[in-house]
């Protein structure tokens, strides 16, 4: 009997639980406080935190980059005592005709000392379109009459002066001008032959703008020769790194260079023929003797050798 009891009592504590599992308690809600809604917290993600995803900015070239045109700029050159229009364009690495075309300077290409020369185009500024809807008021002129007042007319006789006697200004006699006559124009016919400048080896070929030219080593007071016909357009020693230089215009499109002489044979404008002595060698502005033999072709250095002959 007390063993039925026991079993009945497990019985109904067994039911008791599986309904309280079915039905949890009710949530108690104390409602004599206000609800308060707060809006969840929303973090900015740093730059580093956020995704590397391309974008049309990212992709797109800078102002800068757009409006670069590649342009070569540079300022006003100061033409200093001894300059020619070829030595400057010499110096500046760039053809005569240009220089001479963007300075508006015409043959014989004269320069005077001081005077600013201009190294790139001028940049034009784009002029605005006229607007045809505006129209411009025309001002029309008012004629004012002039009251012109009337002068009382002398009637008088007037008094003969007496004859004089003028007197005579000799005149000075004109005396002949003498004009110098002009060097040989230069033609622009091409170049037959080109003839080594010395008898020297050389000693370092051309290298771009590590070396324009061809360095020949010699003897000081060797002979310099001319390359080929042409024109002495500049002789001096304004030229910085090039000594006593000669440069001899060809034609419209060649001109040849001689630098480092100890002594210069012919002056700006004389005419020169191909294989005629217009310098000797020497060491201005250099550790050795040499001679640095340049040729430019519409103001760029070319390698000589792809013109010269083979010895």
């Amino acid at each position: 009997m007390q063993r039925m009891n026991r079993w009945l009592v497990a019985c109904a504590m067994g039911v008791l639980l599986s309904a309280c599992a079915e039905h949890p308690p009710a949530v108690i809600e104390n409602r004599s406080v206000k609800r308060v809604d707060v809006a969840p917290e929303v973090r900015q993600s740093m730059p580093s935190e956020r995704p590397s995803a391309p974008s049309e900015r990212q992709s797109a070239p800078s102002e800068q980059q757009v409006l670069d045109t590649g342009l070569p700029q540079g300022p006003d050159y100061r033409v200093q005592q001894g300059d020619t229009l070829y030595s400057v364009a010499f110096r500046l690495g760039m053809d005569y005709r240009v220089l001479a075309q963007i300075n508006e300077i015409d043959p014989p290409f004269t320069i005077l000392v001081g005077e600013p020369l201009r190294t790139v185009p001028p940049v034009l500024s784009p002029q605005p379109a006229p607007d045809s809807a505006v129209s411009t008021p025309v001002t029309t002129p008012v004629t004012i009459p002039v009251t012109t007042p009337v002068t009382a007319v002398d009637t008088r006789p007037k008094p003969v002066p007496k004859p004089t006697t003028a007197a005579v200004t000799p005149v000075a006699e004109k005396k002949p001008v003498t004009v110098t006559p002009a060097e040989p124009k230069l033609s622009n016919a091409p170049v037959s032959r080109w003839l080594w400048p010395a008898s020297g080896t050389v000693s370092r070929g051309f290298a771009g703008d590590r070396n324009k030219g061809l360095d020949l080593v010699g003897q000081r007071g060797d002979p310099v020769v001319a390359t080929a016909d042409g024109v002495v357009v500049y002789a001096g020693s304004d030229v910085t790194g090039y000594g006593a230089l000669l440069i001899v215009k060809h034609n419209d499109t060649y001109l040849s260079a001689y630098g480092h002489n100890d002594a210069l044979l012919v002056n700006e404008g004389a005419f020169v023929s191909a294989g005629e002595t217009i310098a000797k060698m020497g060491s201005t502005s250099a550790e050795s003797v040499k001679l640095h033999f340049e040729i430019r072709r519409n103001g760029i250095p070319i390698d000589p050798m792809t013109v010269l002959p083979s010895r």
